[in-house]
């Protein structure tokens, strides 16, 4: 199944920007099968608070194909994502969201309260198809807690 393959990818993705030394999240955006973007979190490192992996994949992807609707592409992340990366993945014409590791395993610190873009879908004009792999959970949530270690 492609959702598995790609949110694989994702979860390598997030062990590569721990290795870059950003946070660790990591995207894949895919549409028809295909591989169209990736990107990989480096707010700390690069002083931004937008640099979360979604916002960088999503831009660079927009970027590459000089559009900034990125219509029937999905966003893979190893993270559940934020309220401002689902809030981009709506303006970016994203039709669907799927992530590995769910927020309430994570710190509550990573989301800056306790918004959370599930319900915010609900009221949302065109929601999202959104999607939580809860079998590649421990994956991803080990490399965070990988780095939380070394980091705290």
């Amino acid at each position: 199944m492609d959702d598995d393959r790609f949110l694989h990818l994702a979860i390598e993705k997030s062990r590569e920007s721990v290795s870059l030394g950003g946070f660790p999240v990591g995207v894949i955006v895919a549409r028809n099968g295909k591989v169209i973007g990736s990107g990989t979190s480096d707010g700390e490192k690069s002083h931004d608070p937008a640099g979360h992996a979604e916002m960088r994949a999503i831009r660079e992807t927009c970027k590459k194909l000089k559009s900034n609707q990125l219509k029937d592409a999905v966003l893979y992340s190893s993270l559940e994502p934020c309220m401002m990366c689902y809030s981009a993945s709506i303006w970016a014409a994203i039709s669907r969201i799927v992530y590995a590791c769910g927020r309430d395993r994570v710190s509550a610190d990573y989301y800056e309260g306790k918004h959370n873009f599930v319900s915010l879908n609900k009221s949302a004009r065109k929601p999202l198809e959104l999607l939580h792999i809860s079998e590649l959970e421990e994956k991803a949530l080990k490399i965070i807690t990988e780095w939380e270690n070394k980091n705290t």
